[in-house]
């Protein structure tokens, strides 16, 4: 996706039609607005979002407020005012413009009612004009299938809290969405199709089947089905965890906004903080326990047999069976030379051919020699590592013990800030906390469902494998019924091996993406740690001490960096699987980036490091800064890039308001300027590069 334009109506501070057109040549593919705070660069930010995938950023204030006040308070009553965003773009040498409005009415009590929003999306055909999408093609599928929604957020973020890319709770779809960029979803209806088939050869084989056949069969359908209501509800569940964790940003949007509960309100993103750390750490360590008891709990039952063991070597030794002193090999030699070394004639029958034959016997015992002795040392090594595996294991068990006294003080800390909340004077205060009570208790809910729905079908699917292979091993002497099993297990077979191509794939790709995000953060950071991106997609900052990976508590500007590296990575690698022809489908090799208030919290050094890199990782970058963020080191590494620049200027209705002015390549331009009227409202002006 190649963004082209932005038009938009009445959409929050814009009153009226604006437009811009964004940079997006190779060398030149940095569009930038700047704007003093306030003045809608957010806004802008969620014109993107709103009108792609109808969702919002955690920053934006009263998202249920599109339309522009101005525009409200000029119309005539129950007469509808337009509110809408437009945005071009091009992906796989094919243009499209999406349409997202809504209207809103102004009553006679002088309230306003907002309708639904509706989507539109036109397409350019190939006799080069503008053509409305089929009624059989939803503008959400095509959309999603271009740049995913679940993926949104890591292509239209806002800078200063970036760092809760880091702490998402839907790392399951994100995981999904970074395959479906690879085209994975090629795979997924290949299996589909081929499961429907497979049913298909099921009903033709219950038809001609024995009593036996019959009973496999429909016990395995049984199975199959409840696990495919099972996969419904998950899919179910996914939505509902994506709608509460939405409303749960917002609602602790709306905490933040309270200024009567400032100082509880940060002393509560402390300690969630805390408690996400301390969840990690414990589950770092169980990883680390289970990893050592599958990989070397077998050693702590060797003693007992390593003594047994060498009981038997001593045995041996003391009856002269070991060492062995002459090697088969070379009897073998003297036997085929039919001359002993003493020059005693060897031939067949003889006594003494007899009696050098009996050392072959005796001379097999080096092989066992070399292996008793190579066991022995085995042994030996595995027994001196018991005492490290019992330390390795109180280790993790007394860390796993320390971080869960801590993880309940933590916790009853949070009760307390809570429970404040819910008891505070102000009706507002305790409706909120009231809410994202609910809300909480609503996410522990379904993701308790998801686990036990996850372990259920594994189960079904465990059980209708089994009767998979009755059928398969069942005897028959009826010619079709024979053919029948053997298209079955020929079609179960594609499906498996296609599942394992599937698995084998998302494996490859993210061992390649932790690897990207491991060199992009150490050309930013200058600490010593190393991202991590587990089989679930989470992220994490570790440091190596001696030979295991200690989890870290990494700073608000450390987790900004390794987000940041993320989004390139995962931008880096698809570009580079597509142009291997790796990625199936359609080109997905081309992301935009667009970064409301970047830079934010991060010191000279890194501001710096990510301006440099993030223009280079991303196709096409927009940046909304203002004066300070883009300050020095953040201009003068994009400076080179630049191709579009435009400024947000906010009319402010305030008689005693501060006029503020910026200045870019000889001209001036206002900031923020006196309202001709009793409204706020921003407009959008492009700079000319032009001296």
């Amino acid at each position: 996706m190649k963004l082209l334009a932005l038009k938009l109506c009445n959409f929050r501070p814009f009153y009226g039609e604006h437009s811009l057109t964004l940079a997006k040549s190779d060398e030149r593919n940095i569009t930038v607005i700047h704007g003093n705070n306030g003045s809608g660069k957010t806004a802008l930010l969620n014109a993107f979002t709103w009108a792609l995938y109808e969702k919002f950023t955690a920053a934006l204030a009263s998202p249920e407020q599109l339309v522009n006040r101005r525009a409200i308070a000029e119309a005539k009553v129950d007469k509808p005012v337009p509110c809408w965003v437009e945005v071009s773009f091009e992906h796989d040498g094919k243009q499209y413009r999406v349409k997202r409005e809504c209207r809103a009415y102004r009553k006679k009590d002088g309230s306003v009612e907002q309708a639904k929003s509706e989507l539109m999306m036109q397409f350019v055909g190939d006799d080069g004009r503008w053509t409305f999408l089929p009624s059989s093609q939803m503008p959400e599928d095509v959309i999603t299938r271009i740049l995913p929604k679940s993926l949104h957020q890591y292509f239209f973020f806002d800078g200063e809290r970036i760092e809760n890319i880091t702490r998402t709770d839907n790392r399951s779809e994100i995981a999904e969405a970074t395959k479906k960029l690879l085209g994975v979803e090629v795979l997924d209806r290949a299996i589909k199709h081929l499961t429907t088939a497979r049913k298909t050869l099921e009903e033709e084989l219950e038809g001609i089947g024995d009593a036996e056949t019959q009973s496999l069969l429909a016990q395995k359908r049984k199975l199959e089905q409840e696990a495919e209501q099972l996969q419904d509800r998950q899919l179910e569940i996914d939505q509902e965890l994506e709608h509460q964790s939405t409303r749960r940003q917002q609602l602790r949007q709306k905490q933040l906004e309270l200024t009567e509960v400032e100082g509880l309100q940060m002393q509560l993103n402390t300690l969630e903080e805390q408690e996400r750390e301390i969840r990690e750490k414990i589950q770092q360590s169980k990883k680390t326990l289970k990893r050592a008891i599958s990989n070397r709990g077998y050693i702590v039952f060797l003693p007992k047999i390593a003594t047994e063991f060498r009981s038997l070597i001593r045995e041996r030794e003391e009856r002269g069976e070991l060492p062995a002193d002459i090697k088969q090999k070379f009897v073998q030699d003297l036997l085929d030379r039919q001359k002993c070394i003493c020059g005693t004639e060897l031939h067949e029958g003889s006594t003494a051919c007899t009696s050098v034959k009996s050392w072959l016997e005796r001379s097999g015992l080096s092989e066992v020699e070399s292996a008793t002795y190579r066991i022995e040392a085995r042994v030996n090594e595995l027994e001196s590592q018991i005492d490290d595996f019992w330390q390795e294991v109180d280790r993790e068990q007394a860390s796993i013990n320390h971080n869960k006294g801590t993880l309940e003080r933590i916790q009853d800390d949070l009760e307390d800030i809570r429970d404040q909340l819910r008891h505070s004077p102000r009706e507002d205060i305790r409706e909120l906390q009231n809410r994202l009570d609910e809300v909480d208790r609503a996410i522990d809910r379904l993701t308790t469902e998801k686990g036990a729905n996850q372990e259920k079908i594994a189960n079904l699917e465990l059980q209708a494998g089994r009767l998979g292979k009755q059928l398969k091993e069942s005897r028959s002497n009826e010619k079709r019924q024979k053919l029948a099993v053997k298209r079955i297990e020929a079609a179960q077979e594609a499906i498996d091996r296609l599942k394992q191509v599937k698995e084998n794939r998302d494996e490859v790709f993210r061992k390649q993406l932790e690897q990207q995000i491991e060199e992009l953060y150490g050309q930013i950071s200058f600490k010593a740690y190393l991202p991590r991106l587990s089989d679930r997609y989470e992220l994490s900052l570790v440091e190596v001490a001696g030979k295991q990976d200690v989890l870290v508590g990494a700073s608000t500007g450390e987790n900004q960096i390794l987000s940041l590296s993320f989004i390139g990575s995962v931008i880096e690698r698809v570009r580079q699987w597509s142009k291997a022809g790796l990625v199936m489908g359609p080109d997905s090799s081309t992301f935009p980036v667009v970064m409301d208030s970047p830079f934010g919290n991060l010191d000279e050094i890194y501001r710096r490091q990510v301006a440099r890199l993030v223009p280079l990782l991303a196709n096409q970058l927009v940046v909304m800064a203002s004066q300070t963020q883009w300050r020095g080191e953040v201009e003068q590494e994009m400076q080179p890039r630049i191709g579009r620049e435009y400024v947000l200027t906010f009319n402010s209705p305030k008689p005693d308001c501060e006029e503020a002015l910026i200045k870019w390549y000889g001209q001036v331009y206002p900031l923020v300027r006196q309202s001709p009227n009793e409204f706020e409202y921003t407009e959008i002006l492009e700079v000319s590069h032009e001296h």
